[in-house]
């Protein structure tokens, strides 16, 4: 997986913080762990909270926190949270004139479809906290 990916960067702040539950993360903490920005840090993460996987506190000894426990976290929690598709599902808007390229595109989108949801089967397999247990 990339690196700088918002699921990665996701996966891994989860997973750090399974390690330590009641320890609050600042932004910056975290983007300097991860080698990033704090602003990319707060939107990756703000989707996290708006979907009850973080919390998050204002202030001076503000940041973020687990709102669940990590064995009730999937990887497709997060997944689904950040709203990504690790696979092109061809939403264009265009029609082909051509009836082979039609039909095409609609058995190709398809078949992405059932991998797209295979794929949230398999990230709902495994916890936040069994990623520390490998």
């Amino acid at each position: 997986m990339k690196r700088n990916s918002r699921l990665s960067l996701a996966l891994h702040t989860l997973s750090h913080m399974a390690g330590d539950p009641g320890r609050v993360r600042t932004s910056a903490e975290i983007a300097d762990h991860a080698g990033t920005n704090p602003v990319v840090v707060r939107r990756v993460l703000g989707r996290l909270r708006e979907a009850g996987l973080l919390t998050s506190e204002k202030g001076h000894a503000g940041g973020w926190r687990l709102a669940r426990d990590p064995k009730n976290i999937s990887l497709a929690d997060v997944y689904l949270a950040l709203d990504e598709s690790l696979i092109s599902t061809g939403t264009e808007n265009h029609t082909p004139a051509c009836s082979v390229e039609h039909a095409l595109q609609r058995r190709v989108l398809s078949v992405m479809e059932e991998i797209e949801q295979s794929l949230i089967e398999r990230l709902s397999e495994t916890t936040i906290s069994e990623v520390l247990e490998v």
